[in-house]
């Protein structure tokens, strides 16, 4: 949100209170609270008639600081907010100067001067990031010169704080953008909305950015907040939201792998799925005609060609037509869906099923969920209802614990029928001019209510299928989301410039604490040509998580031609071999909050060549993924510094410069960083297997006499073998400790 026009005058209308000095202050139990005031108190009668700002300043952990602002203590505080693992109490240390006050955790610190105030983080001697005069401030629109205000002193209020922006700067994140990588100039509204993957807007919106000089924000607001990234004051990242209240963590890294890491600590690190969910989905596609034959001959059709299919999807129209959600077969053309169920398991597949939270008024749920209570309703008491998506539909409550419970009940008969997993869609387009049942502010739960909605759905799962077989396939998100992995890129063209986009908001996505991330292999949209879904292909099955899914039309490689069925098991064979280094990428996206596709910039934070580069990226610690984006099958890739291995070829090449050269289907830049030791399964038709009992070592440029340790899990997780390789002239010193 912008309140000036140029450097030098206000919008039309707006009056900008930013603090002028600390006036009174109190240090208590590690936190400093002071009273900031607007203007300067030069005598007694500067007292009077003024705003005043009242600031807190704390940390809940090492390198985290956090700073609340607020403008009038009285007007209450009405959630939801943020599920946060903070402490009760503050680690922040505190040293009073005459001019200032110096506020550090860790190695981050807050220098705050009394007068004039002004605000400057810094690493050690290293500086950061900083606020000075009109930076942080309320704001008021449709100012008149008066310090009351006949609709309510609330009314056309805001908070923003402006934190600098140093030269080469570059910052990251905010979600799942398909924008440029490289946040830089833009203008980012933290709401979710359904619009695809080639507009501003987004599903997964973050409130949480990173720069590259390795730290980063989140603003603890699930309402709408607006980020103005050098767009408003290119020196600049403003944030602000409405209301009277501005509250933030400043989170140190000092890298940029190293800050996710932190944020993750804040707002929770991701589960871990299983091994079998890293196998190849496939979908019946959305709007396609399918019954139990057409299901039947794609799975069959798939085993057959030695393409080792994992999950089968069932999308929307499993459920009769007006009826989403029903959460009940279409016994039209499935009249025996658990003997189906069971049939599709005997082959060696997990099931997943399409749901959504919205409930048409043609569901047998409606009726059940109005008289209950459990519908959104709007301020007469009317259930909330629309016509966009499906007819009549309305939202379900999940404030109110009964309709939680009520909406589990009715997927847990689903469950104990045989499904294993569910599609989570949709919770993006949520209203605000409704009641909900614990009262929560409606504008602070448009975003929030994709958290409580994949919340209650994981819960179940993990209930049912235990904690470590629990998955999603969720496509809106917001803070803490990334608890409920997996997520996917939502409805993408089928195209070049689609497939790009969607891996650029992957990126942006892997930068705000998400482990996890898929998408629609060969496009959502239209239908893609065979070159375009093969290239599609090889890239999906280098993803953490792999879909093949479509709107119109099915996604089943001979569909295409006969080279992509090639393509399609060459890639999905080679993810079963590397999924005992996968896995162990996983492990550490679950521990450690690193995701397992990682943006050049968080592995290689000095190169600067790394720092926009938004078509390539790390398959965990070791692996460079290059997916190829034109029809002239021309692979075009950068190596930073160092020696570099062809996964394929086992080619060497020297790091520090770009690459461009001819690439058939089977292929795609698959490069090993030196110094790194790859544990290959031996079993390459499913991938789910005993990891520690059937790999192979690899060794790439491993530095003589520098120990390389890298650990194999068991499907659990567990770190079931410790593997350390040292290179001693011509030969390797295994150690292999289980």
């Amino acid at each position: 949100m912008r309140f000036h026009n140029g450097h030098w005058v206000k919008e039309k209308g707006t009056e900008i209170f930013s603090p002028k000095e600390i006036y009174y202050h109190e240090i208590k139990d590690n936190v400093l609270s002071f009273c900031a005031p607007t203007t300067f108190i030069a005598n007694r009668g500067c007292v009077l008639e003024g705003i005043n700002l009242t600031i807190e300043v704390s940390s809940p952990a090492p390198e985290i600081i956090r700073v609340k602002t607020k403008h009038h203590l009285g007007v209450s505080h009405k959630g939801p907010d943020f599920d946060l693992n903070l402490p009760d109490k503050s680690v922040l240390d505190i040293k009073e100067f005459d001019d200032r006050f110096e506020c550090t955790s860790g190695t981050l610190t807050l220098i705050l001067t009394k007068k004039p105030f002004s605000m400057t983080y810094k690493r050690g001697g290293e500086f950061l990031t900083k606020s000075t005069t009109g930076d942080l401030a309320c704001v008021k629109r449709n100012w008149h010169g008066y310090y009351y205000d006949a609709a309510g002193d609330t009314a056309d209020t805001f908070m923003t704080q402006g934190l600098g922006i140093s030269v080469g700067e570059s910052i990251y994140g905010l979600g799942e953008r398909f924008t440029p990588f490289v946040k830089n100039g833009q203008n980012v509204e933290i709401w979710n909305e359904d619009g695809g993957t080639s507009t501003q807007i987004s599903y997964k919106n973050i409130p949480f950015y990173v720069s590259s000089k390795g730290y980063g924000v989140l603003m603890n607001h699930p309402e709408r907040v607006s980020f103005e990234v050098g767009s408003e004051i290119v020196t600049r990242v403003a944030f602000s939201v409405e209301g009277n209240e501005l509250d933030y963590f400043l989170i140190n890294g000092p890298t940029v792998k190293e800050t996710v890491m932190r944020y993750t600590d804040l707002t929770g690190k991701p589960a871990l799925p299983a091994p079998w969910t890293f196998g190849l989905w496939l979908s019946t596609s959305f709007t396609t005609d399918y019954d139990e034959a057409t299901v039947m001959s794609f799975i069959d059709g798939m085993l057959d060609r030695g393409i080792p299919l994992r999950v089968f999807h069932f999308d929307c129209f499993w459920m009769k037509e007006f009826h989403w959600s029903s959460f009940i077969w279409d016994d039209r053309v499935f009249p025996d869906p658990k003997g189906m169920l069971k049939r599709i398991h005997d082959k060696g597949l997990n099931i997943c099923v399409w749901i959504n939270s919205y409930i048409g008024q043609e569901s047998p749920l409606f009726k059940e969920g109005m008289e209950n209570g459990f519908l959104v309703k709007r301020p007469n008491g009317d259930v909330w209802q629309w016509d966009m998506w499906q007819s009549g539909m309305a939202l379900v409550d999940f404030t109110n614990p009964k309709a939680y419970k009520w909406f589990q009940d009715r997927l847990e008969v689903l469950l104990d029928m045989g499904v294993d997993c569910f599609k989570t869609d949709f919770g993006e387009r949520i209203p605000t001019d409704v009641v909900y049942f614990d009262g929560s502010d409606p504008q602070k739960m448009h975003n929030y209510y994709t958290y409580l909605y994949n919340k209650c759905v994981y819960e179940l799962l993990e209930h049912k299928r235990g904690v470590g077989d629990a998955v999603l396939f969720a496509r809106s998100a917001t803070v803490g989301g990334q608890k409920f992995p997996v997520h996917w890129g939502g409805d993408c063209f089928s195209d070049y410039e689609s497939m790009e986009q969607s891996l650029r908001g992957g990126l942006s996505l892997m930068l705000s604490g998400f482990g996890f991330w898929s998408h629609d292999i060969g496009g959502f949209e239209a239908t893609s040509t065979p070159d375009v879904y093969k290239r599609w292909a090889a890239f999906g099955l280098l993803s953490s998580h792999s879909r093949l899914h479509g709107s119109s039309s099915y996604r089943v490689p001979w569909a295409y031609d006969e080279e992509a069925v090639d393509v399609v098991r060459t890639f999905t064979r080679l993810k079963a071999r590397l999924m005992p280094y996968l896995y162990m990428t996983a492990v550490q996206a679950h521990t450690l909050g690193i995701p397992c596709m990682r943006p050049m910039i968080m592995e290689f934070p000095e190169d600067r060549n790394c720092r926009t580069l938004d078509k390539q990226y790390m398959l965990g610690d070791s692996l460079l993924v290059a997916p190829i984006f034109n029809d002239r099958s021309v692979a075009e890739y950068y190596l930073p510094t160092g020696t570099w291995t062809d996964f394929f070829t086992g080619e060497k090449k020297e790091g520090g410069r770009w690459y461009e050269e001819p690439c058939d289907y089977l292929h795609i830049p698959l490069y090993v960083r030196e110094n790194s030791v790859i544990a290959l399964g031996t079993i390459d038709n499913r991938p789910d297997y005993e990891y520690d009992k059937n790999y192979e070592l690899k060794y790439y440029e491993i530095e003589d006499g520098k120990p390389v340790s890298i650990f194999i899990p068991d499907m659990k997780g567990n770190k079931a073998v410790e593997v350390t390789v040292t290179r001693h002239g011509d030969k390797y010193d295994v150690k292999e400790e289980k």
